[in-house]
């Protein structure tokens, strides 16, 4: 009889499991190195899933860490974190985040990943361990669909300040330009106009009044000239083809990038995830030499006590882990179908998750740092700019000062040689 039921089942797949073609593992075996199932006997058993083309593995383990690190981190980490930190106490802020993080973040992320590399299938084909909930992998597909079709337009934003930033002069850095305004100033005053140096005297064929209500080169490159933005939805107004060129260039790379796979991913995912850590520690070093970033530090990290009563607080942290986290969306499940069976991606998920959170922590840093500059050098409070959607601009304006404080050592360098020629 024992051997009539041998020959009937295979000793690795539980009976009537078997959904559309998609073999499930019942519990009992292991998988060896070469993707199959061993018994208990220790006998290995090939996986044949009809239908199902062979799942591919990540030539080396730090293929997945780098591709969860470079999907993962992304803009809720460098804009939103601190601006929630801000906006919710501060570094009170950090206790209903860890908390969110211990007891829902990290277990839903090493589940998603987990249950990935169990079943070796997608975010569609994985619901074969329970065909009821399928239509969760269908769901994740719409959301991942939405979502790449708003954050592609976002590489397209950077990608085209990436090509502007060659130029000679920043297009952002002067008031020349035929997007600017009247009310567009290069260099504020409001340290002169406050300490009652200026007074009503005109500055630039500006009064302090006019001053006060000047706006940065910076802002209006991003609104007149990168958005373009119209009087109203009635108004669509023109296309703007640098953008569009800028959109099409960025889709051409993500293809390439994909196209054959995690062995092409896997590689490129070690410049893609930490190319943009060199970018955060360069522009930490600039932003804390200039004026008002310690406040702007000080006003992130703050703690405000009175903010761990609202619910609102609680409600933000929630929200910025699975922003953040990518949880819910199937790519995780995706990414961790690419692991060997037998790895350990319960260390895998700590290790990410903190990654994850100390990028956001780590970034408020940077923000603030610059923040606080452009409030000390616009003359506002730092909730103005912090509240206003200049916290995309941060990077041009970076950018901008180290222009300038370029130019500034090259002409003091060139200086004294053109005086006394050798």
């Amino acid at each position: 009889m024992d051997r009539d039921m041998t020959d009937c089942c295979p000793v690795n797949v539980a009976p009537g499991e078997e959904r559309k073609g998609h073999l499930i593992p019942n519990g009992n075996g292991h998988q060896g190195a070469n993707g199959s199932l061993v018994s208990g006997g220790g006998v290995a058993t090939p996986v044949v899933r009809p239908g199902y083309p062979e799942r591919e593995t990540w030539t080396r383990q730090m293929d997945f860490i780098m591709s969860c690190v470079g999907f993962a981190v992304g803009l809720g980490n460098v804009w939103r974190f601190p601006y929630l930190c801000y906006k919710n106490g501060g570094g009170v802020f950090l206790i209903p985040y860890i908390l969110i993080v211990l007891v829902g973040g990290i277990p839903i992320f090493f589940l998603e990943i987990a249950l990935g590399q169990f079943m070796k299938a997608g975010s569609i084909n994985v619901w074969n361990i329970a065909p009821l909930f399928k239509g969760l992998g269908y769901a994740s597909m719409v959301i991942v669909f939405f979502c790449n079709t708003y954050y592609i337009m976002v590489l397209a934003w950077g990608f085209y300040y990436f090509v502007k930033s060659f130029s000679a002069t920043l297009p952002w850095s002067t008031c020349d330009n035929p997007w600017n305004t009247d009310s567009c100033i290069e260099i504020f005053r409001h340290d002169e106009c406050h300490n009652g140096t200026i007074g009503n005297a005109t500055f630039g064929n500006m009064t302090c009044e006019e001053l006060a209500n000047g706006r940065s080169p910076i802002i209006e490159f991003w609104e007149n000239k990168v958005l373009n933005i119209s009087e109203g939805l009635d108004y669509p107004g023109s296309m703007n083809w640098e953008v569009v060129l800028c959109l099409l260039a960025t889709w051409v790379i993500v293809y390439f990038c994909v196209w054959k796979g995690v062995k092409s991913t896997g590689k490129i995912v070690y410049f893609t995830a930490t190319f943009p850590y060199v970018v955060l520690i360069i522009l930490l070093v600039r932003g804390v030499t200039l004026p008002g970033a310690y406040d702007g530090i000080m006003y992130y990290v703050k703690p405000n006590w009175s903010k761990l009563g609202e619910a609102q607080v609680w409600i933000d942290a929630g929200t910025q882990i699975f922003f953040s986290y990518a949880i819910g969306l199937g790519a995780l499940t995706a990414l961790g179908s690419y692991n060997r069976f037998n790895n350990d991606c319960y260390k895998d998920a700590f290790m990410l998750a903190l990654i994850n959170s100390g990028t956001s922590f780590f970034a408020g840093f940077v923000v603030f740092s610059i923040l606080g500059f452009m409030a000390s050098e616009q003359g506002v409070d730092i909730s103005q700019v912090a509240e206003s959607g200049t916290r995309a601009l941060i990077s041009p304006a970076a950018h901008t000062r180290m222009r300038m404080r370029t130019r500034t050592h090259t002409s003091a360098w060139k200086t004294p040689s053109a005086a006394n020629p050798r």
